[in-house]
């Protein structure tokens, strides 16, 4: 639970229940100590009380007329002196809480808080051996906890003022902390997405500030081992691309002039013997196969029309390949016409690709239908081939054929993805038009 929180709640909730604690600690000791200072303070009075109802019983001793004494003393005490005579009529003496006169402002709940001390300061009256009252010390408690209450507004007002001086303080540090921590967690998750282009803020305290500089030589040396991967792949398509020209030349030199002889020299044989028949026939269709055969490897190994035609005008030759060769597949596309401005090694890349997509498509996807999409949208070609098929296996996402056009894709780098969506699979591609162009042709 704790780790769930955010950091500026694990830094402030620790700060405010201290000071909520410093609070009511404070509100416990003003009532454990209010108390005995108010008992103490007022020791005085209750000692003059005695000593004046010791003064009192023996004047009323020595009096021949003690009701007279006693009437005149009771006239002489001033109603708001803390010394008062309480005849036994009267009953007891009221509880120091009930002699409050005026709070001056203090909340009710603030007297209640205080535990007032019982002051137990009555003296009885003697007159003939009877009790006829009593001395009792009435002391107004208002000033003094007027006091208590001015200091517990300065306790409180003390403790908010360093709460907030403390809490700007830890949210001004939180804030200097999680912006470089904020700005170093989205420049990694940059870095985990490939873009080591941008650098980190380096700010913040200084360990925060070694961690930006370090993610950024991280970042550095990201960028050049990408570079070097991109640059490694290249020559490897290119070292691909010049042993297929060459086995696409032997196979075109030597195979071609072969084949033509065996047809040449078949229908000669035939047509000086007369009576070769259906042998003869069956060695023109073996030869005619074999061509054939000959031209389709000639074309997978190094397709001319790039050159001759251009890119747009040799996938529609692709395409239309495909539906001879599987009529049962209903193929739609959508072909850019900026294709065809696009040159080597993109211009390969993208027909091979799509190649390959219909390759898997007519081999092993049982499809009904097919679509190819190929489109150019500013700097970025998207290339799109889908199917109804049966989709592919869980464990092999890529075959040998797609692994190969990853290599060629990363070369120039692009991104490949191969998904399932709405009982569909689909090949998708993205590559950076102007990346491609600078990119040094193959062979």
């Amino acid at each position: 639970m704790w780790q769930r929180l955010s950091f500026r709640t694990q830094l402030f909730l620790p700060l405010g229940l201290s000071f909520l604690a410093a609070l009511v600690m404070g509100g416990v000791l003003l009532q454990n100590f209010a108390t005995g200072q108010l008992a103490d303070e007022n020791e005085p009075g209750r000692r003059s009380t005695r000593t004046v109802a010791e003064a009192l019983n023996n004047s009323l001793k020595a009096s021949d007329d003690p009701r007279k004494i006693l009437d005149a003393f009771v006239h002489s005490l001033d109603n708001s002196s803390d010394i008062q005579f309480r005849s036994v009529e009267a009953g007891p003496a009221p509880s120091p809480k009930d002699s409050l006169r005026d709070l001056h402002g203090v909340p009710h709940w603030f007297v209640d808080l205080i535990a007032i001390p019982e002051m137990d300061a009555a003296s009885p009256v003697i007159i003939d051996g009877r009790r006829v009252g009593d001395i009792v010390f009435m002391p107004d408690l208002s000033a003094d906890l007027f006091e208590k209450w001015i200091g517990f507004l300065a306790l409180t007002s003390l403790i908010a003022v360093l709460m907030m001086l403390t809490g700007t303080i830890a949210y001004l540090f939180a804030g200097s902390v999680l912006r470089p921590l904020q700005d170093l967690g989205a420049g990694l998750t940059r870095i985990r997405r490939g873009d080591y282009a941008t650098p980190i803020p380096v700010a913040g305290p200084q360990e925060i500030r070694q961690s930006c500089e370090e993610a950024n030589a991280l970042a550095m040396t990201l960028a050049q081992l990408s570079q070097d991967n991109r640059d490694l792949l290249h020559r490897l398509v290119s070292l691909q691309d010049d042993e297929r020209r060459d086995l696409a030349r032997e196979l075109h030199d030597e195979l071609g002039p072969l084949l033509f002889g065996i047809r040449a020299s078949t229908i000669a044989l035939s047509e000086v013997s007369g009576n070769l028949g259906n042998p003869a026939q069956e060695v023109m269709r073996s030869v005619e196969a074999l061509q054939q055969t000959n031209r389709r490897i000639l074309d997978r190994l190094r397709p001319l029309y790039i050159e001759e035609l251009g890119l747009k005008t040799s996938v529609q030759t692709l395409l239309q390949n495909f539906r001879r060769q599987a009529p049962h597949i209903s193929l739609t596309a959508t072909i850019d016409p900026g294709l065809n401005e696009i040159d080597r090694p993109l211009a390969q890349t993208v027909y091979r690709l799509i190649q390959e997509a219909l390759t898997n498509v007519l081999r092993h996807a049982g499809a009904n239908n097919a679509n190819v999409l190929a489109t150019i949208a500013g700097e970025v070609l998207t290339i799109e081939i889908s199917d109804d098929g049966g989709g592919f296996p869980a464990d092999n996402v890529f075959g040998r054929g797609l692994t190969g056009m990853h290599e060629r894709v990363r070369a120039l780098s692009g991104s490949l993805s191969l998904l399932r969506a709405d009982e569909r699979t689909y090949v998708r591609c993205r590559l950076p038009v102007e990346t491609a162009r600078d990119a040094p042709s193959a062979g």
